[in-house]
Order: C-alpha cells, then sequence, then structure tokens
C-alpha cells in the first residue's frame, strides 16, 4: 500500500487554488407578461435601454420600445408565434445592428440583414446599427453634383442632386415605382450604388422589380430591403432604417448611393400600429404625436459629406402615396416640409397618355438647379414657363374658339414641350442627347414637325447625330465640358436633318 505524503497533496493544492479564477457572469432576466400582434410586454427589466436588442426562446429576438415604469413594451422581430406568457427574456446590451458593405451588392434581404432571395448567406464582416444621428452642418457641404436620372422632364425641369431628398408623390398607379427603377436604372456604368427599400410592398411588385434589375443588367450594383404586406409591422417599421444604416456604410468611404423609400405612407400605418398596440396615445388621424420624427430622423441622414469627410453622398427618393391626389393631408405635408422639394405625379395626366405624368406646376426642386448640367439648364430655362402657360391658355380655349396668332403660336409651342417630354418606361436617355432634344423644341426646328412626328423625329435626329462626324465631336464636346457649343453649330445640324426628314 502507497504512502500518502501530506505534503504534496497540499502543494498540489495551493496549486489548484492559485489556478482558480472567479469569474461571475450577471444576467438581467425579465418574464413575459403578455404576448400578440408582434408586441410583447416584459415585466422585470428595469435597466434595458431603447432601442435595445432583447432576447426571447427559440432564437426570437425584439427590439425595447416603451420603457414603462412597471414594465417594458416590445415589438418581435421574428417567429413570434413561439414566445408565450411567463417566458424569460434577457438583455443583450446591444442596439439592433444590420450587416453592411459590398457582399450585400446584388442581394434581397429583409430589414434584419438576412438574405431571403435563395442565394446563401451574405458576406459580410461589418455592422452597423439601425439608429444613428443624422449628420451635423459642420459635416457637411451644398449640393453640387448631379443625380441624374436619365428622364428628360427631371432633368430639365426638376433636377436633383447628389445628397438632396426629392419627394415623388402621387396617386397610386400613376408611375411613382417607375420613376424610381429608372432612376437606378440610370445609373449603370457610373459610380452610384443603388438601395431599393420596398415597405409593405406585395411580394409580387418586389420580384418584378429585381427582375427589371436583372433584366438591365443594373442588381449587380443595387441592395434591395424587402419587408413586404405579409410580414409584421415591426419589420415594415425598421425597414427603412435598416437601408439608410447600410446606404452609411458606402457614404463614409466617399462613395454616392442612391437610397429609395417605395412607400413611407404605409411605413407611417405600420408604426401607427405598432403605436397603438404599444397603448401610446393617438393624435390626429391616429397617428402618434412622433410621427414626424419617424420621418425626419430617417431623412435628415441623407446627405453630401464635406471633402474633409471624403466628399460621399446619400441621395434620397422617398415615395408617398395620396388618395385622390390631397397632398395636404397628414403624412403627406410631413414629408413634404422634410424634403427638398417633390415630384408631383397626376393621375389625369397619366389616363391622358403624358407619361412621365408630372405636373410641372407642383413639382419643384429646391437644391437641383445648383446642381444642374450647364449644357441642359441653358436649354430648358423656358420650359417651366412654357408649360405652365400652355395649361393655362388650353383651359382658356375650351370656352372659346376665336384665338390670335400669337396664342395659337403658344399653344403649339406647349403641345411640342408637352409631346417631346414623354418617354417610354425604362428608356432612360443620357444628359447631351436631352440637352439635343429641348434645344431642338426651344429654337424652333420642331414647329413645322407634325405633332405625331415629333417623337420619331427625336428619335432619327439623335440617330443622325451619333453617326454623322461633327455630331460625333459635338457629342463628345458635352459630355466632356457639360456645355452646348456653339448655337449656330447646333442650328446648322439640327436643320440639315430637319431638311430631309419626311
Amino acid at each position: 500500500m502507497a504512502k500518502i505524503n501530506p505534503l504534496e497533496i497540499s502543494s498540489l493544492l495551493k496549486e489548484q487554488i492559485k489556478k482558480y479564477e472567479k469569474v461571475t457572469k450577471t444576467e438581467k432576466v425579465g418574464t413575459v407578461v403578455s404576448v400578440g400582434d408582434g408586441i410583447a410586454i416584459v415585466y422585470g427589466l428595469d435597466n434595458a435601454m431603447s432601442g435595445e436588442l432583447l432576447q426571447f426562446p427559440n432564437g426570437v429576438f425584439g427590439m425595447a420600445q416603451n420603457l414603462e415604469k412597471n414594465d417594458v413594451g416590445v415589438i418581435l422581430l421574428n417567429d413570434t408565434g413561439s414566445i408565450k406568457e411567463g417566458d424569460e427574456v434577457k438583455t443583450t446590451g446591444t442596439i439592433l445592428e444590420v450587416p453592411v458593405g459590398i457582399g450585400l451588392l446584388g442581394r434581397v434581404v429583409n430589414p434584419i440583414g438576412q438574405p431571403i432571395d435563395g442565394l446563401g448567406p451574405v458576406v459580410s464582416n461589418k455592422r452597423r446599427p439601425i439608429e444613428r444621428k443624422a449628420t451635423g452642418v459642420i459635416e457637411r457641404q451644398s449640393v453640387n453634383q448631379p443625380m441624374q436620372t436619365g428622364i428628360k422632364v427631371l432633368d430639365a425641369l426638376v433636377p436633383i442632386g447628389r445628397g438632396q431628398r426629392e419627394l415623388i408623390i402621387g396617386d397610386r398607379q400613376t408611375g411613382k415605382t417607375s420613376i424610381a427603377v429608372d432612376t437606378i436604372l440610370n445609373q449603370k456604368g457610373g459610380d452610384v450604388i443603388c438601395i431599393y427599400v420596398a415597405i409593405g410592398q406585395k411580394e409580387s411588385t418586389v420580384l418584378n422589380v429585381v427582375e427589371t434589375l436583372k433584366q438591365h443588367d443594373a442588381l449587380s450594383y443595387s441592395i434591395i430591403v424587402s419587408a413586404s404586406a405579409s410580414e409584421p409591422a415591426p419589420l415594415l417599421f425598421l425597414a427603412p432604417y435598416a437601408g439608410v444604416a447600410m446606404a452609411e456604410e458606402f457614404m463614409f468611404e466617399g462613395k454616392h448611393v442612391l437610397i429609395i423609400y417605395d412607400d413611407l405612407t404605409k411605413h407611417a400605418i405600420a408604426y401607427r400600429e405598432l403605436s397603438l398596440l404599444l397603448r401610446r396615445p393617438p393624435g390626429r388621424e391616429a397617428f402618434p404625436g412622433d410621427v414626424f420624427y419617424l420621418h425626419s430622423r430617417l431623412l435628415e441622414r441623407a446627405a453630401k459629406l464635406s471633402n474633409a469627410l471624403g466628399g460621399g453622398s446619400i441621395t434620397a427618393l422617398p415615395i408617398i402615396e395620396t388618395q385622390e391626389g390631397d397632398i395636404s393631408a397628414y403624412i403627406p405635408t410631413n414629408v413634404i416640409s422634410i424634403t427638398d422639394g417633390q415630384i408631383f405625379l397626376q393621375s389625369s395626366l397619366f389616363h391622358a397618355g403624358i407619361r412621365p405624368a408630372i405636373n410641372a406646376g407642383l413639382s419643384v426642386s429646391r437644391v437641383g438647379g445648383a446642381a444642374q448640367f450647364k449644357a441642359v439648364k441653358k436649354v430648358s430655362g423656358t420650359l417651366r414657363l412654357d408649360l405652365a402657360s400652355y395649361r393655362e391658355l388650353e383651359a382658356f380655349t375650351q370656352f372659346g374658339s376665336d384665338l390670335d396668332d400669337q396664342t395659337k403660336a403658344k399653344l403649339d409651342r406647349g403641345s411640342r414641350t408637352v409631346e417631346i417630354l414623354k418617354q417610354g418606361l425604362h428608356q432612360t436617355m443620357p444628359f447631351e442627347l436631352q440637352a439635343i432634344s429641348i434645344f431642338a423644341l426651344t429654337n424652333g426646328h420642331l414647329d413645322t414637325i407634325r405633332l405625331k412626328d415629333i417623337r420619331r423625329f427625336e428619335k432619327e435626329l439623335h440617330l443622325f447625330i451619333q453617326r454623322d462626324e461633327s455630331g460625333k465631336k459635338l457629342i463628345a464636346h458635352i459630355q466632356q465640358t457639360k456645355d452646348l457649343p456653339d448655337k449656330g453649330l447646333l442650328n446648322e445640324l439640327i436643320g440639315r436633318f430637319a431638311a430631309d426628314f419626311v
């Protein structure tokens, strides 16, 4: 029998005591009191932060919204059916974050950044919180670069600059999403990354947008964030914030981003649903009191950064759906007051075959003129007045037929202006060809062309200039200088084509 040495045992025990580390792990735990409609009321989380991510059983996460005296109102972010009363809830100490970076390009993700396109996991090693204080005044610079939409009536009359927030507003089925998608398509071959945030849209509508972008090779520089109509209200509420967090990552790298929120009316309705379920007091139209702040803190994050910060930008195109063209309703007036202008689409123009159906009188851009190319700016100076006077005269001519020559000439020019500004779906046009088309109109080259031939005249004129030797030089000059060449040269070229046009 082996003899036990007490000294050996004591030295071993001393060794083990030295190695012992006291690790205490504390967890703040609460209990679910009630759950339903994507909302959980949790008791016992006295130290939870506003907007903090909370962990429920079965891998379900929630976000703290209401911090009451006795309990916390939580919006649930995923599979809510598995949560029941009495379940344990833990704080995570983190704010909700989404993956960001180039790994998201070409992907369709939900508002938490999880892929929903069946193409495997998103490759991203960086994350950003979805809520962030907007960039301050000192860190910005004034808008000075154009965001080309490729749509003649917009680039000429309602120009958009990089870093601007331009509202697209109109009734349903007037072409709001089409304008946004065409703007994305026009960025092909450029330096702009596009993010399309679908809020409460039908899944078939989102699929159509994805397919359109695929067909035009535009998905490679785009990210789609989708919270479809079948998703719970919390995801619809988070979608635009997730989209702008992804955009900010690129902006702070000195890149340019175009972000589309389609649409903020459904976003406000989802937030109203959440607020009422959380028992927040309702205000006008049952919206909560902070519904203005809901959109202002989102849209203020669009900016043109100063050169010291890399000069990147986020251009926001929020979409608002109106009822019967009523732009004085609560949510439309809120968003109009936050944005730097609006593009107003009218259903009567749409049904009259004037597409895009943009009402030039009610549409305005408060900063775009400062970021417009000289070539387009020079030729489009009188365009808005021509259109406004044409609409006015058109209304008067319905009452009488005796018109003097000057009025007839104005009406004639107006109808040609409307015709030249029409544009087909997904048929974007570079600014140099836009400038040539509008120059031909404002200098009277279309006055002798029959109304029904104007679109054909424009198409053939562009082909002629692109083939002609002096025309090629002229286009190269406009592209390089962003300005028009000698007027006489342009008049001679268009005159030469018009002489042979049949």
